[in-house]
Protein backbone atom coordinates (compact mmCIF):
# COMPACT_ATOMS: atom_id res chain seq x y z
CA UNK A 1 0.00 0.00 0.00
CA UNK A 2 1.85 3.34 -0.85
CA UNK A 3 2.58 5.97 1.69
CA UNK A 4 -0.62 8.27 2.67
CA UNK A 5 -0.46 11.63 1.04
CA UNK A 6 -1.22 14.81 2.55
CA UNK A 7 -3.05 17.31 0.46
CA UNK A 8 -4.25 20.92 0.28
CA UNK A 9 -7.42 21.65 -0.64
CA UNK A 10 -6.42 22.50 -3.94
CA UNK A 11 -4.78 19.68 -5.05
CA UNK A 12 -7.59 17.20 -3.28
CA UNK A 13 -9.86 19.10 -5.82
CA UNK A 14 -7.41 18.78 -8.66
CA UNK A 15 -7.08 14.52 -7.35
CA UNK A 16 -10.50 14.62 -7.35
CA UNK A 17 -11.54 16.38 -10.64
CA UNK A 18 -8.90 13.46 -12.15
CA UNK A 19 -10.90 11.01 -10.14
CA UNK A 20 -7.50 10.00 -8.45
CA UNK A 21 -8.69 6.81 -6.60
CA UNK A 22 -5.87 7.91 -3.74
CA UNK A 23 -7.35 11.19 -3.24
CA UNK A 24 -10.83 9.66 -3.14
CA UNK A 25 -9.39 7.51 0.01
CA UNK A 26 -7.93 10.47 1.19
CA UNK A 27 -11.59 12.21 1.16
CA UNK A 28 -13.09 9.50 3.21
CA UNK A 29 -10.36 8.82 5.40
CA UNK A 30 -10.28 12.32 6.22
CA UNK A 31 -14.60 13.23 6.10
CA UNK A 32 -16.87 10.49 6.20
CA UNK A 33 -16.48 10.66 10.12
CA UNK A 34 -17.78 14.15 10.43
CA UNK A 35 -20.02 13.38 7.39
CA UNK A 36 -21.43 10.52 9.06
CA UNK A 37 -21.82 12.59 12.42
CA UNK A 38 -23.98 15.06 10.35
CA UNK A 39 -26.33 12.42 9.05
CA UNK A 40 -26.60 10.36 12.20
CA UNK A 41 -27.61 13.76 13.78
CA UNK A 42 -30.99 13.49 11.10
CA UNK A 43 -31.56 9.47 11.05
CA UNK A 44 -30.32 8.62 13.71
CA UNK A 45 -30.40 5.02 12.34
CA UNK A 46 -27.04 3.40 12.19
CA UNK A 47 -27.91 1.27 9.22
CA UNK A 48 -29.91 4.22 7.16
CA UNK A 49 -27.09 6.29 8.02
CA UNK A 50 -24.48 4.73 6.62
CA UNK A 51 -26.23 3.87 3.47
CA UNK A 52 -27.02 7.65 3.20
CA UNK A 53 -23.31 7.76 3.49
CA UNK A 54 -22.18 5.90 0.68
CA UNK A 55 -24.57 7.87 -1.55
CA UNK A 56 -23.15 10.75 -0.75
CA UNK A 57 -19.51 9.99 -1.71
CA UNK A 58 -21.12 8.26 -4.87
CA UNK A 59 -22.82 11.91 -5.35
CA UNK A 60 -19.57 13.69 -4.81
CA UNK A 61 -17.47 11.08 -7.18
CA UNK A 62 -20.32 11.96 -9.92
CA UNK A 63 -20.90 15.60 -9.55
CA UNK A 64 -16.88 16.77 -8.46
CA UNK A 65 -17.30 18.89 -11.26
CA UNK A 66 -20.44 20.72 -9.65
CA UNK A 67 -17.97 21.93 -7.27
CA UNK A 68 -16.99 25.76 -7.70
CA UNK A 69 -14.66 27.11 -5.15
CA UNK A 70 -15.78 30.54 -5.72
CA UNK A 71 -19.14 29.57 -3.94
CA UNK A 72 -17.01 27.94 -1.12
CA UNK A 73 -14.82 25.70 0.58
CA UNK A 74 -14.95 21.63 -0.46
CA UNK A 75 -16.15 20.62 2.85
CA UNK A 76 -19.06 22.97 2.95
CA UNK A 77 -20.08 21.88 -0.47
CA UNK A 78 -19.94 18.17 1.07
CA UNK A 79 -21.98 19.48 3.79
CA UNK A 80 -24.63 20.41 1.86
CA UNK A 81 -24.50 17.40 -0.43
CA UNK A 82 -24.47 15.37 2.80
CA UNK A 83 -27.27 17.66 4.44
CA UNK A 84 -29.96 17.26 1.59
CA UNK A 85 -29.10 13.35 1.00
CA UNK A 86 -30.60 13.01 4.67
CA UNK A 87 -33.16 15.33 4.14
CA UNK A 88 -34.05 13.54 1.39
CA UNK A 89 -33.72 10.28 2.73
CA UNK A 90 -36.16 11.09 5.98
CA UNK A 91 -38.72 12.83 3.52
CA UNK A 92 -38.78 9.45 1.39
CA UNK A 93 -42.32 6.81 1.14
CA UNK A 94 -39.79 4.07 2.04
CA UNK A 95 -38.16 5.67 4.75
CA UNK A 96 -41.51 6.78 6.63
CA UNK A 97 -42.62 3.10 5.84
CA UNK A 98 -39.88 2.03 7.55
CA UNK A 99 -40.00 3.82 10.68
CA UNK A 100 -43.65 3.36 11.05
CA UNK A 101 -42.52 -0.20 11.68
CA UNK A 102 -39.40 -0.51 13.14
CA UNK A 103 -39.11 -1.31 16.54
CA UNK A 104 -38.14 1.47 19.16
CA UNK A 105 -34.50 0.73 20.91
CA UNK A 106 -33.72 1.25 24.27
CA UNK A 107 -30.84 4.19 23.47
CA UNK A 108 -33.52 6.29 21.42
CA UNK A 109 -32.48 9.40 23.83
CA UNK A 110 -28.80 9.17 23.69
CA UNK A 111 -28.35 10.13 20.18
CA UNK A 112 -25.60 13.07 19.85
CA UNK A 113 -26.28 16.79 20.31
CA UNK A 114 -26.04 19.21 17.62
CA UNK A 115 -23.22 20.40 19.88
CA UNK A 116 -21.39 17.23 19.65
CA UNK A 117 -21.38 16.95 16.31
CA UNK A 118 -20.48 21.07 15.98
CA UNK A 119 -17.39 19.83 17.76
CA UNK A 120 -16.39 17.10 15.13
CA UNK A 121 -16.46 19.47 12.46
CA UNK A 122 -14.42 22.16 14.34
CA UNK A 123 -17.02 24.82 14.36
CA UNK A 124 -17.97 25.50 17.72
CA UNK A 125 -16.00 28.14 18.63
CA UNK A 126 -16.55 29.68 15.82
CA UNK A 127 -20.27 28.96 16.15
CA UNK A 128 -19.76 30.34 19.49
CA UNK A 129 -19.07 33.92 18.33
CA UNK A 130 -22.66 34.16 16.75
CA UNK A 131 -25.57 35.59 18.45
CA UNK A 132 -27.52 33.14 20.00
CA UNK A 133 -30.58 33.76 18.06
CA UNK A 134 -28.57 33.24 14.65
CA UNK A 135 -26.95 30.15 15.86
CA UNK A 136 -30.33 28.67 16.79
CA UNK A 137 -31.07 29.39 13.58
CA UNK A 138 -28.37 27.10 11.72
CA UNK A 139 -28.51 24.64 14.47
CA UNK A 140 -32.24 24.19 13.27
CA UNK A 141 -31.60 24.68 9.91
CA UNK A 142 -28.26 22.50 9.27
CA UNK A 143 -28.17 20.22 12.41
CA UNK A 144 -31.55 19.56 13.28
CA UNK A 145 -32.81 19.24 9.22
CA UNK A 146 -35.78 21.68 9.81
CA UNK A 147 -36.46 23.35 6.55
CA UNK A 148 -36.84 27.11 6.75
CA UNK A 149 -41.03 27.10 6.62
CA UNK A 150 -40.50 24.49 9.76
CA UNK A 151 -38.44 26.95 11.21
CA UNK A 152 -40.80 30.05 10.68
CA UNK A 153 -43.90 28.01 12.55
CA UNK A 154 -41.75 26.54 15.43
CA UNK A 155 -39.82 29.95 16.31
CA UNK A 156 -43.53 31.72 15.09
CA UNK A 157 -41.06 33.72 12.85
CA UNK A 158 -42.32 35.37 9.37
CA UNK A 159 -40.69 33.34 6.46
CA UNK A 160 -38.92 35.95 4.97
CA UNK A 161 -37.79 36.86 8.13
CA UNK A 162 -36.24 32.91 8.53
CA UNK A 163 -35.15 33.38 4.90
CA UNK A 164 -32.79 36.66 5.59
CA UNK A 165 -31.70 35.88 9.08
CA UNK A 166 -30.12 32.72 7.94
CA UNK A 167 -28.62 34.16 4.95
CA UNK A 168 -27.04 36.63 7.05
CA UNK A 169 -26.43 34.39 9.62
CA UNK A 170 -24.44 32.52 6.73
CA UNK A 171 -22.34 35.16 5.38
CA UNK A 172 -21.47 36.35 9.37
CA UNK A 173 -20.28 31.99 9.76
CA UNK A 174 -18.47 32.70 6.55
CA UNK A 175 -16.76 35.76 7.80
CA UNK A 176 -15.30 34.26 11.01
CA UNK A 177 -14.13 31.16 9.35
CA UNK A 178 -12.21 33.88 6.91
CA UNK A 179 -10.70 35.66 10.23
CA UNK A 180 -10.24 32.59 12.05
CA UNK A 181 -8.33 30.90 9.18
CA UNK A 182 -6.13 34.06 8.67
Amino acid sequence: MPPSQNYTETSLIQGLLAHDEQAYSYLYDHYSKALFNIIYQIIPQQEVAEDVLQEVFIRLWQNITSYDASRGRLFTWMLNITRNLAIDRIRSKDYNKQTKTTELKEDVYEKRSEQAIINDIGLKNTMNQLPDENRKLLELAYFQGYTQEEISKLLNLPLGTVKTRIRSTLIQLRTLIGKNNS
